[in-house]
């Protein structure tokens, strides 16, 4: 069935059926994925897949079902399951069916090379991935997995107050993972590479990523525990804000999971800080021109300079706290309820690449990655104890390789303490960015 006269049709059946107020939400997505391993293509998957949602109003109460088939029966589901749904519903405050804005912002029109590149040429580029990987150094030992992936998808949304959106998004993602080996020592290096074209993916360059990071972290040492000054790397930091970026949500905020409810307006932050949540990135994994209910998206510093200038709202929360929304609601799938998200999320780089915040900080350690995210940091109170690895920094030139360690602190201190902002902004394979961070100082517990 065509998929516009079937959204028409559930939504006009829908008021016929008792739904005050409806809309769609709907997902179609076309996706390739190769993994390589010992110069062979082990997994090899095409696939298309779509399904629907549909939200109504019912006595007062939101109601949510969804279904992957198209078809008058469907039709029939999706409306009763959206009336059980809203019986069920038992919050106080609850979402609205959004009307829509008078105007919403024109993203640039960008062309994507992505839909015409052939199967051939992909499972050859995954497999000169990992042969780049192994020719960079006589010590990579062997390929834990060379990975490339295309995907386009399309949003639509629309709902019986007229509303009719939609965004059409491409990319292309590869990685490898590459294992050094040195006597009796071993590393492992990750290089990934994402984009918009196919064209845009350099299978030798992420090849040698992934050897010398491999490389680097051979013969590592632990440091006896202490106080150090500590940069954190790009992808590190990535890591570190995706972990704690919900407490700049303000649903968490009004249910008490944030410490940064009422702070708006106040320094939260050192003035080097600034961050920012910007829908309309060009390129960006999350760049949209409108959110998960149909509000408008715009570029704004969530932080400037340490001041807190807003928290990130849907239609609920902003109408909860008498402001108006940020277009931060999401939905991370089709049959997901929606919540407040960030979109394309990041610290604003300043002027100093990795080798200028190492020549600042003097000595001290560089972290270039960090683990157990999900277990050893608390996005609520700000704690966190992770296990990391990284190198040891003397006069600012980097030195000793270091493995076997936890870094710990309180994120909310840390965005106090930060001292600079590196240039060197990196998106790896995620909506969250962030530059190399010189973060002051943090307690380290090592094996000496």
């Amino acid at each position: 069935m065509d998929m516009n006269l079937f959204m028409d049709r559930l939504l006009k059946a829908a008021v016929e059926k008792g739904i005050s107020e409806a809309e769609v939400y709907c997902e179609e997505a076309d996706s390739f994925r190769a993994k390589a391993m010992e110069g062979a293509i082990q997994d090899y998957q095409v696939s298309s897949s779509s399904g629907l949602s549909l939200r109504g109003t019912v006595n007062g109460k939101m109601g949510y079902a969804s279904t992957q088939a198209y078809d008058d029966a469907a039709i029939e589901q999706l409306i009763e399951g959206v009336k059980e749904s809203a019986a069920l519903t038992e919050a106080e405050e609850q979402d609205e069916i959004f009307a829509g804005e008078k105007e919403y912002p024109v993203l640039p029109k960008t062309e994507s090379d992505i839909d015409g590149v052939s199967a051939d040429r992909k499972l050859e580029a995954c497999l000169n991935i990992e042969k780049a990987a192994l020719a960079a150094d006589k010590r990579i030992w062997k390929m834990q997995g060379t990975m490339l992936a295309t995907a386009t998808s399309k949003t639509y949304l629309r709902n019986t107050h007229g509303l009719n959106l939609s965004n059409e998004s491409r990319y292309c993602m590869a990685y490898a993972l590459a294992v050094a080996k040195d006597g009796e020592s071993t590393g492992v290096g990750f290089g990934l590479d994402i984009g918009g074209n196919f064209a845009d993916i350099d299978p030798e360059k992420i090849g040698r990523k992934a050897s010398a990071e491999a490389v680097s972290q051979l013969h590592g040492k632990s440091v006896p525990a202490g106080e150090y000054r500590v940069v954190v790397r790009n992808d590190a930091m990535c890591d570190l804000l995706a972990t704690f970026s919900s407490i700049f949500s303000a649903e968490n905020a009004q249910q008490n999971l944030s410490l940064l409810g009422g702070k708006e307006g106040t320094a939260i932050a050192s003035e080097a800080v600034t961050i920012m949540d910007d829908p309309l990135l060009p390129g960006g994994l999350a760049t949209s021109a409108f959110d998960a209910e149909g509000s408008a998206c715009r570029t704004k510093a969530v932080v400037d300079k340490g001041v807190l200038t807003t928290l990130l709202h849907s239609r609920k929360t902003a109408r909860k706290q008498g402001v108006q929304s940020t277009g931060n609601a999401n939905r991370a799938r089709y049959t997901s309820t929606v919540h407040v998200a960030p979109t394309n999320f990041f610290f604003k780089p300043d002027d100093k690449d990795l080798s200028a915040l190492m020549a600042d900080m003097g000595d001290g350690l560089v972290i270039t990655e960090l683990g157990g995210l999900h277990s050893g940091a608390n996005p609520a109170s700000g704690d966190f104890s992770l296990i990391a690895k990284g190198y040891t920094v003397k006069g600012g030139q980097r030195e000793q390789t270091v493995e076997q360690i936890t870094v710990a602190g309180n994120f909310y201190q840390v965005l106090k303490q930060i001292k600079a902002v590196g240039s060197d902004l990196v998106f790896p394979g995620s909506s969250v960015g962030s530059p190399s961070v010189d973060v002051g100082t943090l307690t380290v517990s090592g094996g000496q």
